[in-house]
């Protein structure tokens, strides 16, 4: 792939470190890019890493997520289709994580949570591995496009726990996939437009067309376990994106800001 000097849709970021927390784990990338043998089909890819591990090596992780996952992209992107070329890009960066851990005693151990989004035009591919999330902004109402790898999501999927469990539950945050283990993850690539329907429809909404006026949201677990989905999908639709954006920030540091908090917002003129 070709790099472009810019996406071809707007995109606004924000990263803050939080209140409570020393250092910034969250890393985001995006890149305007586009296929050698197509330069008039642009594309746009978004990548968003929450790293985890002491001695900075989260921020390590994270920095070599997003980098490596673009890195995958650029240098495969001519010859593979969208979700091949995620799924692949992360196990890549995973590898990549685990490997250097393995070598460096200060980071062993080290990971991170990615989600990534793949824009085509306006064709959008998701893939994901952890709890940052990707959500749809749509007439104003937000679509929770990707699934949480926690032991909550399990039991919620499974009907061993109710959403009002769910929201305070004290195992949360007990991440089931991240890049940097010692086995590959399973790369999720489902695109849920509702909650009750099957995994073989989430996948075939890959490729979704996305419409004028929509937003799509890469964000770390740092906003989405203080803000509820539709605060998110209401200052979307009714500031611009970066009033919205700071906006967001704000009111997750209002809450208490117990973690970073990363934000990517691509909006659909």
């Amino acid at each position: 792939m070709i790099r472009l000097p810019q996406p071809h849709l707007p995109v606004v970021t924000l990263s803050d470190r939080g209140r409570q927390r020393q250092n910034n784990e969250d890393r985001l990338r995006v890149s305007g890019l586009a296929r050698a043998h197509t330069p008039e089909q642009p594309l746009l890819l978004a990548v968003l890493a929450d790293g985890m591990g002491g001695h900075q090596a989260g921020e390590v992780a994270a920095e070599l997520a997003v980098t490596k996952v673009e890195e995958y992209v650029i240098e495969h992107g001519d010859t593979l289709p969208p979700i091949p070329l995620l799924v692949e890009a992360l196990r890549y960066a995973s590898q990549v994580i685990y490997t250097q851990g393995q070598r460096n005693s200060d980071q062993s151990g080290m990971g991170a949570t990615c989600t990534c989004a793949l824009i085509q035009e306006k064709h959008l591919y998701i893939a994901n591995v952890g709890d940052s999330r990707v959500y749809l902004i749509r007439n104003g109402h937000p679509y929770r496009l990707s699934v949480d790898h926690t032991w909550v999501q399990e039991a919620l999927d499974n009907g061993w726990i109710t959403r009002e469990e769910a929201i305070h539950h004290p195992q949360a945050h007990m991440i089931r996939q991240f890049l940097g283990s010692a086995n590959p993850p399973e790369v999720d690539v489902r695109l849920r437009l509702s909650a009750h329907e099957s995994d073989q429809q989430s996948h075939a909404n890959q490729g979704l067309l996305l419409e004028s006026g929509d937003v799509v949201l890469l964000c770390s677990d740092g906003l989405s376990d203080l803000v509820e989905d539709e605060e998110m999908a209401h200052l979307l639709t009714h500031w611009p994106p970066e009033s919205a954006t700071r906006l967001l920030v704000d009111l997750a540091n209002q809450r208490g800001g117990h973690d970073n908090i990363s934000l990517i917002v691509i909006s659909v003129p």
